[in-house]
């Protein structure tokens, strides 16, 4: 299936799911306010009328319903996969929302308006109602009326090796909504051929591979697909890979298969972005009263500024100053290359345990990353994110002897990152680094944010991993 398709099925799936959910929660005080269910299982009965009580209930369900689903991979399955792979997804989605409810209508202190009983009903009866949803849509799906307007009829176009490997995916994707009706080798057929294909099987796409094969032979199936207004669906792998996404796009009217190794623009890098930008300002308003003491002892303690500005690369290498409180005397700089002995960290970083150049409060906030705390100042200006790879000067990124090592470059720098909470002290080697930077990058989602966020606290509090 084309993954335009998919994704507007699984937004009309969620739409009706929500709607399931939502039912379920009214049905679940219909049901709790019935005598008879209600001796049945030894409970009071309750007014029906106290669900008009808890309809706010339904500001959270319904947003909240497909997305735990999502979470659970619901909808990631084949829509005739095994029952299966439906029946556990829903089955935790369903355990997570009642539990869910229960902790929302508990802290709202309405447990009166809204009995445990109802929200074990409400758990039971939208499985329920799902699960009839997807039975009703498999038989439907099943039956002979739905696959003559469900499957795609498709050709593959292309070399006798590139028919062979698109022929061997459809079978393994059977379930699937293609169906491969026949085949047209593009090096030997013939325009004439390839028009009766379309017209004997009633084709409604041509899938053309371009790999080995000369582009004008290409451009001439994608024009008679145009004039017979069928379809043309070019299998853009020109390029084999290792690590970068291809996807489609637009620049000026004209069409772009762009690669990308970082994650592209989406609904959850907008999140990371309202992320980065609310969570720095609610922490600069509590850090506030922290980092005002920290910058009196500072300026007692130690003469010269109390803020510590260097040059650092942030996205794509691009420069930017950094703050953050100043920990070493103020011709650190100076001395920096009399200790190119003791740096303990290989490759082109500068790392040393006990820097004879660190102030005494400077060892205190270092050990506690309170030195760390203005940079929420950079996060506001967007120059840096909450989570990312830790910015390097940039004198020390000019020294990368491993062109994949600027890799880390591609998303924007952060104030904690998967090597800070993975025990930095302990690794001393610049690759190790590097590669837990692009691990990060190559798995990234708001909830690995999230997770690493959630990790750093404890780590700041026990000053594990500090240097």
């Amino acid at each position: 299936m084309l993954q335009r398709d998919r994704q507007l099925r699984t937004q009309i799936h969620q739409i009706t799911d929500a709607c399931m959910f939502a039912v379920g929660f009214w049905a679940a005080y219909v049901v709790r306010s019935s005598e008879t269910i209600s001796s049945m299982f030894g409970l009071n009965t309750i007014n029906v009328e106290t669900f008009n009580h808890v309809t706010w209930v339904y500001f959270a369900l319904v947003p909240a319903a497909p997305l735990v689903l999502e979470s659970q991979g619901f909808y990631a399955r084949p829509m005739l996969g095994p029952r299966g792979a439906m029946f556990w997804p829903l089955l935790k989605g369903c355990f997570i929302l009642t539990i869910g409810l229960i902790l929302l209508i508990f802290l709202r202190r309405e447990s009166s308006d809204a009995p445990r009983g109802v929200m074990v009903f409400f758990g039971v009866i939208s499985f329920v109602l799902v699960w009839a949803k997807e039975e009703l849509l498999r038989f439907i799906l099943k039956s002979r009326l739905a696959k003559a307007q469900y499957k795609r009829r498709v050709v593959i176009a292309g070399t006798p090796p590139e028919i062979l490997r698109f022929r061997r995916m459809a079978r393994e994707h059977a379930a699937e909504s293609i169906e491969v009706v026949a085949e047209f080798n593009i090096m030997e057929g013939n325009p004439p051929e390839l028009i009766e294909l379309l017209h004997e099987h009633s084709v409604s796409g041509v899938l053309v591979s371009a790999r080995d094969t000369q582009l004008e032979r290409i451009e001439s199936v994608i024009r008679l697909c145009e004039l017979e207004g069928v379809e043309a669906w070019l299998v853009a792998d020109f390029f084999t890979t290792h690590i970068a996404h291809a996807s489609m796009d637009e620049m000026f009217g004209s069409p772009l298969l762009v690669f990308r190794t970082t994650p592209e623009s989406s609904w959850q890098m907008v999140a990371k972005w309202m992320l980065d930008f609310f969570g720095a300002a609610v922490l600069l308003v509590f850090a506030s009263l922290v980092m005002i003491p920290v910058a009196i002892l500072i300026k007692l303690t130690s003469p010269g500024p109390v803020f510590f500005r260097q040059q650092r690369s942030g996205i794509n290498g691009a420069p930017f100053r950094i703050f953050k409180f100043r920990t070493m005397v103020t011709n650190a700089e100076q001395f920096k290359h009399e200790l190119a002995a003791m740096n303990e960290m290989t490759g082109p970083v500068f790392k040393v345990t006990n820097d004879p150049r660190v102030t005494r409060i400077g060892k205190f906030l270092r050990k506690y990353s309170l030195d760390e705390l203005p940079q929420l100042f950079n996060v506001l200006r967007g120059e840096m994110s909450l989570v990312g790879p830790r910015p390097l000067p940039v004198d020390e990124v000019k020294r990368f002897n491993d062109l994949a090592h600027r890799r880390r470059l591609s998303v924007k720098p952060g104030i904690t990152c998967l090597w800070q909470v993975s025990g930095r002290n302990k690794i001393t080697d610049f690759r190790e680094w590097v590669r837990l930077d692009l691990e990060y990058i190559d798995n990234w989602s708001i909830w690995l944010d999230v997770t690493i966020l959630i990790r750093t606290l404890p780590a700041v509090l026990t000053a594990t991993g500090a240097k």
